[in-house]
């Protein structure tokens, strides 16, 4: 085989953030559905996405996503700026590790699902590639039905035309027949050479997404659409399109269309002609000598498996001219039936119902042979999803596969002793043709639905793993489960052990009905918190729905009063929960933290295979909630003992304004290595300091509570600078390995009662203060002199001025000094510039300016804690 032929392509790049996984997801989703690749759209969804989290999350890097379409199926090539050339090694037989692991599945998932993969590297990217080849169709007939009498052929009003029509490689008329002319009212030499797209009306049929130019592209396609005729209006047509190439390899497209209610020319016949009162076609039986179900057997399936089991039921009623029909399908371990299709029973409160095989009361006891029950009053309980139906006898038969129950097929009338053996042997032989068109749909849906719940889970884990939000968490779970898995959703939490389930969380589908729920839940006890996994039916929102329902439409009749309100209400919340509740438990660090209830409306069941979806769900879903309790526990107390760390309100100092702006850098932090203080000494006198620990962080924050209590204590003792700051540099000395340099400026101040204050400062490796005069000239307050926490024997000195009115003084850290853009520094000098524009300006509007002035001169957020003291006699 040669090289495939690339004859599409489609390519985007992705930023390294966690958001890119999503959209390479509906990138590749979107791309495929335009090509028509829905074959292969669920394995390459998953494929792509643990690819892109590798090189976005894992790698850091950006992303491109290439997609190549061949006519053999599509390759997909993931690249990363990260060319990193060792790969896994195998582990225990296992390839690149255990599947078990949160990260590095991509290339395990590559191993497993695709037809073809590697890896590629350049000196500067890796690029991982996956080929997805489309399903073989072998060569021959697709599909047949048997030799029909004339009765049982469509009709059509007219002679048949059917257009040929062929479009070459851009979409160009280049043949148009006699019967396209018919139709369409346009003679071939006003079409030909004209864009089919020209004159179709697309699309006819109601919610169909492709358009008529990817149609054409496609190998095969069959749909509705509309033709504008040559008289203006637009012609309903049916179209087949198959994709051909010349002997040159030149490609087009040739195209079938007939009028869309004549489309069984196109299509085999999907229904049987007219049945008399025994089911069977009177023609029928006389020329070929088959029955009606005969017919239904030899015509091409649905192409889904539900389209394909009510057809069933409703041939097998009309065959034995039963009043009933339903058809079960037995789950994997073959000890249940679970009822798919039903066709003349009251209601479709049986779907999804779930009976065990074996015999006995209240159980399903003849599945694994026909069988014949001619009065069912006679044993009320030999068939329990007919109690309350109204039949009286039914005849049942099973499905078998080489010998294995795949499922039940029974039909039921109203009358009793209706069937007898001779019907059980013609259910059984329409049963044995079926049977293995059954079993084949229902596995090709059971590999859709796994492929599809691989898809789900990896988006879901994505969107939980993506937020440590407690209350985002709970509606990401709600959300995720409605309307997909279920009609309404409720979140129990559970604090601790000892603390009962609190209702968090309520949706249902119809945003209406929400309130009504929630009240309903409430009134009822939650349910009990179970460690076993799996969902167990919880029938409390049902009971207490139904009763309040009764008690409602009974008090609405007593009064007499059709006006009231609250009966419609009550029951539109009882029809909301009247179906199936279930309650799955959600379990992390082997402990129950909360329920997960999923509800489905009026006589509705859940699948087996949607519970098991829910419940691998609630597993990832347990660990999110978790996760985001305990980083919110974290992130509380941590808030609180950094809230310990910062000086309460600040006194008011008499004639001197006062203004402090603090920031801490880093996401989460209200403390880092920056610190200030102002607090009374003695009447008359206040101390003020500003300081700067080395590093950031919790490490930084533990040496400023240390200083900024050690300051206020030795103040109040009576120390004088120089003492204060020297005990402070034995203390921090004593913390041995964990203690770390400080830089401070300490000081004393006194408000003079005319006017001015005098102060006292030492400066210990601190940026200078400075002072700023009315006359707008800036100069440093006090000397620089050796930071804390290096050397033993410290010799401080304090050094005295006075604050005349109008003088500001203000206090900066190295954060707001050393701020950054490029190679430029704000620096002293540029600090000195920004104070001598605040001439006049109030303590307040002093700092706000110093800091508006830092935050402009970079685009970066600040890397550096900052902290700005600022003090000033009013004139």
């Amino acid at each position: 085989m040669g090289r495939p032929v690339i004859t599409a392509r489609a390519a985007a790049t992705f930023e390294p953030v966690g958001r890119s996984v999503a959209a390479a997801r509906g990138f590749v989703r979107d791309t495929l559905q335009g090509w028509g690749l829905a074959d292969i759209i669920d394995d390459a969804i998953v494929l792509t996405s643990e690819l892109v989290t590798n090189a976005v999350v894992h790698a850091g890097t950006s992303a491109e996503v290439f997609c190549l379409r061949d006519e053999r199926g599509v390759r997909i090539e993931v690249s990363d700026r990260y060319p990193e050339r060792e790969l896994p090694l195998q582990d225990a037989g296992r390839l690149h590790g255990s599947p078990d692991r949160e990260g590095g599945r991509g290339l395990l998932l590559c191993a497993a699902l695709a037809t073809r993969w590697g890896v590629e590297y350049t000196s500067s990217d890796k690029r991982v590639w996956f080929r997805l080849d489309l399903p073989e169709r072998p060569i021959g007939t697709r599909a047949a039905g048997p030799e029909l009498p004339d009765a049982a052929l469509p009709v059509a009003e007219t002679r048949m035309r059917v257009a040929v029509i062929q479009v070459d490689r851009g979409g160009t008329i280049a043949a148009w027949n006699d019967d396209a002319q018919e139709l369409f009212g346009y003679a071939p030499e006003k079409v030909t050479g004209k864009p089919l797209t020209d004159l179709a009306a697309w699309p006819h049929t109601p919610g169909t997404g492709t358009g008529i130019a990817e149609a054409l592209l496609l190998s095969r396609w069959e749909g509705s659409y509309g033709v504008r005729g040559a008289d203006g209006r637009t012609i309903p047509v049916y179209a087949s399109h198959l994709r051909v190439r010349d002997a040159s390899g030149e490609p087009s497209t040739v195209c079938l269309l007939v009028r869309d209610q004549e489309r069984a020319v196109l299509q085999s016949p999907l229904r049987a002609p007219a049945t008399d009162s025994a089911g069977v076609s009177s023609e029928s039986r006389d020329r070929s000598g088959s029955d009606p179900f005969e017919v239904f057997i030899g015509s091409p399936p649905p192409d889904d498996l539900d389209g394909l089991l009510q057809r069933t039921v409703e041939r097998a009623r009309d065959m034995l001219d039963g009043d009933a029909a339903y058809l079960l399908l037995a789950t994997d371990d073959e000890t249940e039936l679970e009822v798919r299709a039903s066709t003349g029973l009251p209601s479709a409160r049986q779907r999804f119902a779930r009976v065990p095989v074996e015999a006995g009361s209240g159980r399903y006891g003849s599945a694994r042979m026909p069988s014949v029950h001619e009065d069912l009053t006679v044993v009320p309980g030999a068939m329990p999803l007919l109690a309350g139906t109204g039949m009286r006898s039914v005849v049942t038969v099973p499905l078998k596969v080489e010998g294995r129950l795949t499922g039940s097929l029974g039909v039921a009338a109203e009358t009793a002793g209706r069937y007898t053996n001779d019907e059980a042997l013609r259910l059984q032989f329409a049963a044995d043709r079926i049977a293995l068109a059954v079993e084949s749909a229902r596995l090709t849906e059971l590999e859709r639905l796994r492929r599809g719940s691989l898809s789900f889970l990896v988006e879901a884990s994505d969107l939980l793993a993506g937020t440590l939000d407690r209350d985002q968490t709970l509606a990401l779970m709600a959300q995720m489960t409605v309307p997909t898995l279920a009609t309404w959703c409720a979140v129990y939490t559970i604090a601790d052990q000892a603390s009962e389930p609190e209702l968090s969380y309520v949706l249902h589908e119809d945003e209406d009905r929400i309130d009504g729920l929630k009240a309903l839940l409430l009134k009822v006890d939650p349910p009990e918190p179970v460690l076993a996994p799996g969902a167990r039916v919880w029938t409390s929102p049902t009971d207490a729905a139904q009763s309040a329902a009764l008690r409602t439409s009974l008090r609405s009749l007593v009064l007499g009063d059709p006006t009231l309100s609250t009966p419609g209400t009550t029951l539109a919340t009882a029809s909301a929960v009247g179906g199936e509740t279930v309650v799955l438990p959600l379990v992390a660090r082997n402990r129950v933290i909360g329920m997960l209830t999923l509800g489905k409306p009026t006589e509705e069941r859940f699948r087996q295979e949607i519970l098991e979806l829910a419940e691998d769900l609630s597993r990832r879903a347990a660990l999110a909630l978790d996760n985001a309790r305990l980083y919110s526990e974290r992130t509380a107390i941590s808030q609180s003992l950094q809230r310990s760390l910062l000086p309460p309100e600040l006194p008011e100092v008499p004639g001197v304004e006062v203004e402090v702006i603090y920031r801490a850098a880093g996401e989460g932090n209200e403390v880092g290595g920056d610190f200030y203080d102002l607090f009374t000494i003695r009447d008359g006198a206040y101390g003020f300091a500003i300081g700067d620990v080395c590093g950031t962080g919790p490490e930084a924050a533990a040496v400023t509570g240390l200083a900024r209590h050690a300051l206020r204590l030795l103040a109040r003792e009576g120390f004088g600078g120089p003492a204060v700051l020297e005990r402070l540099n034995a203390a921090i000395l004593d913390e041995g390995a964990r203690s770390r340099f400080l830089t401070l400026l300490y000081g004393e101040l006194w408000p003079h009662p005319d006017g001015g204050a005098t102060l006292k400062v030492v400066c210990a490796g601190h940026p200078l203060p400075l002072r700023l005069r009315q006359d707008g000239s800036v100069e440093p307050a006090a000397e620089p002199q050796p930071l804390l926490g290096v050397m033993e024997d410290l010799e401080l000195y304090e050094q005295t001025f006075t604050l005349d009115p109008g003088d500001v003084l203000l206090c900066v850290t190295d954060g707001v000094t050393e701020r950054r853009e490029a190679g430029r520094m704000l620096g002293d000098e540029g600090l000195v510039d920004v104070l001598t524009t605040c001439t006049g300006l109030t303590a307040g509007a002093v700092a706000a300016r110093v800091m508006r002035a830092v935050e402009r001169f970079a685009a970066d957020a600040p890397s550096d804690d900052m902290a700005i003291l600022a003090m000033r006699v009013p004139e």
